[in-house]
């Protein structure tokens, strides 16, 4: 018999985000499932390039981290723990798991991977059988920039966590799993819900994508941020989900932050694209049909919604170097900072014209931030600042240009107008430019593999 309701909670929404969320959600109060979400597309990248350097890396460090300090209490309370955290190397995120379970002297945890989504290497194979590939933003084809590829990882869906768990697994690790996905599988798995029950799917979904920023449905990035009280120990978000495919939407007792129907709507229209079809690997999702409702005090009710068959391709993200780049800055302070920085930035690059060394205006960055550079031509800037920080920038496919144009920007301090400070961390130094590219493949192609061991 299945629980009703089953606790799902997220406590990570990218990686480098707080280590405290998932401590706390273990710590202040119930909970059956921790899911957390490490992935972004530039993270696919950054994670193969790491691979490539040393074959036992590839992963979110910060997955292992977090479980030496929430290990007992899951081992104790039985959460079972779903991250998408083994990024382009889950094997090896496992290893590293497994040495964190022995070092906090348990044992008998099963521990499953997730793997498939990475599909860097079967390209060419799978051009051969026809596969496109083309950029879904300029329609056009990968062999413009296969050479310079770095990362290529399908979205998969909660199919394969959800045998995962039903081997036994209490962590499972993936790699590019869908973020709403990290949810919908406790509740697939735990309700026995059909793989074609598209109602019940999108509302797993909905639930998935309510939760997948951790706190930002709770009072974090929110318009009306002075009325969230405490936000210093806000509260993550958890689901109570219940077999009918309805939900709350909570946190535990005690905590800060606020969850209400506004809080819970403003993620909902989060990365939004079509409301009427949101589209991942286990459903088409209606926003439209979403209905939410405040169930008592930080508790939201959300039902109604609606779900459609899944698309019959999955979408790919792929990343490929595309040059490199050098930023630096500069504070200027004093009467007439905003001219001062302009005549800096001037400066910079008439000197480096000198030198032999050109840019063209298009690969060139000048920001004077303190003067609305975020809201340019929405917010009007300030008359006369008396400080603003210079963002100088260039990008080249040559790194040696760019290393003579870090070499111009400290020097400003003598040689420049008065007022010119705040230049630290070095001269800027080139680092690589990594572009992306999303594309779609056939479903059928992907070979989604699970692995479940015990330590």
């Amino acid at each position: 018999m299945s629980r009703d309701p089953v606790l799902i909670a997220n406590g990570q929404g990218f990686w480098g985000d707080s280590i405290l969320g998932p401590v706390r959600l273990v710590r202040e109060g119930p909970l059956h499932y921790l899911t957390l979400d490490y992935l972004a597309e530039v993270t696919m990248s950054i994670m193969q390039k790491l691979k490539r350097r040393d074959p036992s890396a590839g992963y979110a460090t910060d997955f292992v981290t977090m479980l030496e300090r929430i290990l007992p209490d899951v081992a104790k309370k039985g959460i079972k723990v779903i991250a998408n955290a083994g990024g382009v190397n889950p094997e090896a995120c496992r290893k590293a798991v497994f040495a964190a379970i022995k070092k906090a002297g348990l044992s008998g945890i099963k521990v499953g991977v997730v793997s498939g989504d990475d599909i860097l290497e079967r390209i060419p194979e799978m051009q051969a059988k026809g596969e496109k590939l083309a950029s879904m933003d300029t329609g056009e084809p990968l062999s413009i920039v296969q050479d310079r590829l770095l990362s290529a990882n399908a979205y998969i869906g909660a199919g394969p966590i959800v045998e995962a768990l039903r081997q036994g697994a209490q962590i499972v690790i993936a790699g590019r799993v869908t973020d709403p996905s990290l949810a919908l599988a406790p509740m697939i798995h735990e309700f026995s819900w059909s793989m074609e029950d598209w109602d019940k799917l999108a509302a797993g979904t909905v639930a998935g994508h309510i939760i997948e920023c951790g706190p930002q449905c709770t009072g974090g990035n929110y318009t009306y941020w002075r009325d969230v009280p405490d936000m210093a120990r806000i509260g993550y978000p958890i689901v109570e989900a219940h077999p009918d495919g309805t939900f709350h939407v909570t946190k535990h007792a005690g905590t800060g932050g606020l969850c209400t129907v506004e809080t819970v709507a403003s993620q909902l229209v989060y990365e939004m694209g079509d409301p009427a079809k949101y589209l991942t690997p286990d459903v088409v999702a209606d926003f439209t049909s979403i209905r939410l409702a405040q169930d008592g005090s930080d508790r939201v009710k959300v039902s109604g919604v609606k779900g459609a068959p899944r698309p019959a391709k999955l979408k790919v993200s792929a990343s490929y170097l595309n040059g490199h780049k050098a930023v630096g800055q500069l504070t200027i302070s004093g009467p007439d900072a905003v001219e001062k920085a302009r005549l800096c930035a001037d400066v910079v690059f008439a000197r480096l014209e000198m030198d032999g060394v050109t840019f063209a205006p298009e690969h060139r960055l000048v920001e004077l931030v303190g003067t609305s550079v975020c809201h340019e031509g929405i917010v009007p800037p300030p008359e006369n600042p008396t400080e603003v920080v210079l963002r100088i920038g260039v990008k080249d496919p040559d790194p040696k240009k760019l290393d003579r144009f870090g070499r111009e920007i400290a020097p400003l301090v003598t040689s420049g107008p008065p007022g010119v400070t705040g230049f630290a961390g070095g001269r800027p130094t080139p680092t690589e430019i990594i572009a992306y590219w999303p594309a779609l493949v056939s479903r059928e192609l992907i070979e989604t593999r699970v692995s479940v061991e015990a330590v």
